[in-house]
């Protein structure tokens, strides 16, 4: 019989103290049996909120939520890694990353989850290719892994359960916003997964989840840390997320634009944070090759075409189109200095490309191009951004999140560095 207490857990918390092993290893285990209630745990989840956990605490409270359901394990025929990215706009890169690692030797177990808001879900573009399907079962990822070397799918249901329910929780009642419940939270279910490497990306701008480099930085250490603390290979750069990352966002649209950077185009800065992340992957993993070779040769979209084709998806079938574009033109001539990748996330996500709960439906065809990136010259009544969408009632509600988001002046902006740290343990 435990002595245990929820009341007595939140307490220590609410006063300001810290958590004991047996406290942690209690709580979790109990809320995801049903015997701790959601109202119990929501106060918890505030207490911590609000007076934070310790590194100890957090590395503690990781492992619990890992404890609470399966640990993959995966082939030992070659090294894994896996890239997480904290999302944002336009953030396309585990599509052409995936099977640009798996093709320099390096098997790519990459569990992923969808767009809620304004940031894009992985499984949502993927979805959007005629036939692909996220739901497998180990045994099929495990096979993947070592026929094609990557997979990109959705989690196992066994994976941390006690993340996914404290996650739903978190979402209702405020308490989203704290460092050690999200680097809980994403390494829980990245250290279970069962990657021996791991690479973050934490961005940090408008778009980020992180709004500015302090913030990106703090929750960098706390990811890497939980990361050493399990024995994890892992490193982190923290990346700028101010603008769109490449011209597409949306879901089909943001696919198109991987796949031209498989075949050797694309644009320069989704290419260079595939690189980048690339060659920290094939780092930590222990193997020398060089991706930008890998990615010249062709190899990497033979491997998409494989990933894409194991999961019951045609790598050659046509990407669905909107019903409706409209078209927004510039105002004047000069430079586009500004475009706000939040304001561009918001206008993707009210056009249809994402979804404000977890149950809504997305549209495939659904998102915003950019005819123009900051830098870019533009001349009064050229487009600047097209709105894609199957529903044009939508489309004033995405001008509206645009208002304000984009400017033109006479000289071209300062440019900002893509990768902005590099964190090591």
């Amino acid at each position: 019989m435990t002595t245990m207490s929820a009341v007595d857990v939140i307490r220590t918390k609410r006063d300001g103290g810290g958590l004991t092993d047996e406290q942690i290893d209690w709580v979790v285990g109990a809320y995801t049996r049903g015997e701790v209630a959601d109202e119990q745990m929501s106060a918890l989840a505030m207490a911590i909120f609000l007076n934070g956990m310790t590194a100890a605490e957090t590395a503690r409270w990781t492992r619990a939520m890992i404890d609470s359901g399966e640990r993959l394990t995966w082939p030992a025929g070659r090294p894994t890694v896996d890239k997480h990215s904290t999302g944002g706009v336009g953030d396309k890169i585990t599509l052409p990353l995936a099977p640009l690692v798996a093709a320099c030797g390096v098997a790519v177990p990459q569990l992923s989850g969808r767009g809620l808001g304004h940031t894009g879900g992985t499984l949502d573009k993927l979805e959007s290719i005629p036939g692909w399907r996220a739901q497998l079962t180990t045994a099929e990822i495990a096979a993947q892994l070592e026929t094609v070397g990557a997979v990109v799918c959705a989690p196992t249901s066994g994976l941390a359960p006690a993340d996914r329910k404290l996650y739903a929780l978190r979402d209702v009642t405020g308490t989203v916003e704290c460092v050690a419940l999200i680097a809980s939270s994403i390494m829980s279910k990245k250290i279970a997964e069962g990657a021996g490497a791991l690479v973050l990306d934490v961005k940090a701008g408008s778009g980020a989840f992180m709004p500015d480099v302090e913030s990106a930085r703090e929750l960098a250490r706390a990811l890497v840390a939980i990361g050493v603390e399990h024995g994890l290979r892992v490193s982190a750069l923290i990346t700028d997320m101010s603008v769109p990352l490449g011209r597409a966002v949306g879901n089909a649209v943001e696919v198109a634009e991987a796949v031209d950077v498989l075949r050797g185009g694309g644009p320069a800065d989704v290419v260079e944070l595939t690189l980048a992340l690339a060659r920290e992957m094939l780092a930590l993993a222990g193997v020398d090759v060089d991706p930008a070779r890998v990615l010249a040769s062709g190899r990497a979209y033979d491997t998409w075409r494989a990933m894409i084709t194991a999961q019951g998806g045609d790598p050659d079938a046509a990407l669905p189109e909107p019903a409706h574009v409209h078209t927004v033109t510039a105002r004047r001539s000069g430079v586009l200095s500004t475009l706000d990748a939040r304001a561009v996330g918001v206008a993707a996500w009210r056009l249809g490309a994402g979804r404000a709960r977890k149950e809504d439906p997305v549209q495939a065809a659904a998102g915003v191009l950019c005819r123009a990136k900051p830098g870019d010259r533009v001349t009064a009544g050229e487009p600047i951004l097209e709105l894609r969408t199957d529903t044009p009632d939508a489309i004033p509600s995405a001008l509206a999140a645009l208002e304000g988001g984009y400017a033109i002046a006479d000289s071209a902006p300062e440019r900002t560095p893509l990768v902005l740290e590099t964190l090591r343990p």
